[in-house]
């Protein structure tokens, strides 16, 4: 009973409070705008931030994977730190760009502090609860990352609606206010995480000779065509994901739901942290989680083809059926974007084993930092430079051709996925 208890109180619940905290990363669209005019820069230049933020956030998994694996207590203290630093200084940096309308002091402020201190600690808050989960679920390690990081994806659906409310609550200033009160918070959620968070007191490093030659050693157990397809597919996956969702909203409105945008947005965070979850559990009793990455893609395919050829976003708009199908893709893609998330550090423990699953996670999440860079800037320049904007009957400035026309981008992408996953990522049966 008392071990039951240890699972919950040592790994489960800090994994939650760490993760809940940190993935209100995702919210920077919400109030985008509201900066962006706050500090006289145009949205778009704001936008930066967040892709800065998704870029560290896997470039210091990579780089400090190796003090997550030695010491998780250093790892997610300093993960508290620099989140909650960030954060404070984003809000101070707004301030000032408040006083200081256009100064570039501002921007480049909000750039070093959401970006790069903030993705310091995504990073290593992201990490540092992985490992410690899948030793305390040893059975069901896909059912408790998924639970870990289905928080993640899930912080923006619950994180959402309170910030909207200290925004109005807090007037003209809400929106640095908002920033103060939140690092405060969250520097309290992710501290009382480091102090639960601890591996199981049976757990010992494994000294083994590939260990003491380093993270190349581990990954030449399997061939390194393995290892680079299954860190393909997880950017393939990404790329695609954020392709989509950057252009969710706007997608939305064009198929004739703008009146429901934020609940259509609301459950579409519902099914990213669901299909964080519901795939991770399920790969538990499969032979090989890669099956779970065949079957985002084949799904994703699927939908993604069907709403090309029915020209479903052009044509939506009144018509029942094609919303439907629409709708199924976006909820699709979100399910299958969290899905590929938590389905990682599983599979790698399984191809590459324990010992140095960390450190070999984190130099994964390497992918996450480039996907953030590409997808939905990708995306961004095609609706950009193809099909026409038009004003909607709503007063919208859309491009349906434009939307319609990222989805051939990232259905060839998701055919490569495809094809790496049957071909370079060998099936591997999990040991006992």
């Amino acid at each position: 009973m008392k071990n039951c208890q240890n699972k919950w109180v040592r790994a489960a619940i800090p994994a939650l409070l760490l993760h809940f905290s940190i993935g209100t990363v995702y919210c920077w669209s919400m109030f985008s705008q509201e900066i962006a005019e706050h500090i006289g820069f145009s949205k778009g230049a704001t936008e930066w931030a967040f892709s800065f933020a998704i870029f560290f956030l896997g470039m210091s998994a990579a780089f400090l994977g190796n003090v997550v694996e030695k010491d998780i207590h250093k790892s997610s203290l300093i993960a508290a730190i620099t989140f909650a630093l960030g954060m404070a200084g984003t809000g101070f940096f707004i301030y000032y760009g408040g006083l200081h309308k256009g100064s570039l002091v501002s921007l480049i402020g909000i750039y070093v502090c959401y970006g790069f201190i903030m993705g310091v600690g995504l990073g290593t808050g992201y990490l540092s609860p992985v490992k410690t989960l899948m030793l305390w679920f040893k059975d069901k390690k896909g059912l408790a990352t998924g639970l870990a990081v289905a928080g993640f994806g899930g912080a923006k659906a619950i994180a959402s609606p309170i910030m909207q409310l200290l925004m109005n609550k807090l007037g003209d200033s809400g929106i640095y206010k908002m920033f103060f009160i939140l690092a405060a918070v969250y520097f309290v959620m992710m501290f009382a995480g480091h102090l639960l968070l601890a591996k199981p007191a049976d757990w010992h490093e494994p000294q083994s000779k590939e260990k003491s030659q380093g993270i190349m050693a581990t990954l030449k157990m399997r061939p390194l065509s393995n290892y680079v397809g299954i860190w393909l597919m997880f950017y393939i996956n990404i790329t695609c994901g954020l392709a989509l969702i950057s252009q969710e909203k706007m997608i939305v409105k064009c198929i004739g739901l703008v009146g429901i945008a934020g609940i259509i947005s609301t459950i579409s965070a519902i099914f990213n942290a669901g299909g964080r979850l519901g795939f991770s559990a399920w790969a538990d009793h499969l032979k090989d989680r890669n099956t779970i990455y065949k079957l985002i893609f084949i799904l994703s395919i699927a939908f993604t083809g069907l709403v090309i050829l029915t020209s479903g976003i052009q044509k939506g708009e009144g018509n029942i059926f094609l919303i439907i199908l629409v709708l199924a893709l976006i909820f699709m893609v979100n399910a299958g974007y969290g899905g590929g998330f938590s389905n990682v550090p599983t599979l790698l423990s399984d191809h590459y084993g324990m010992g140095s699953i960390s450190a070999i996670h984190g130099i994964t999440l390497s992918a996450w930092a480039f996907a953030g860079l590409t997808g939905n800037q990708i995306a961004t320049l095609i609706v950009n430079n193809t099909g026409s904007f038009f004003t909607d009957s709503h007063g919208n400035e859309i491009n349906p051709i434009g939307y319609q026309n990222v989805l051939y981008f990232t259905i060839v992408l998701y055919i490569i996925a495809l094809l790496i996953s049957l071909f370079l990522v060998k099936p591997f049966k999990k040991q006992s």
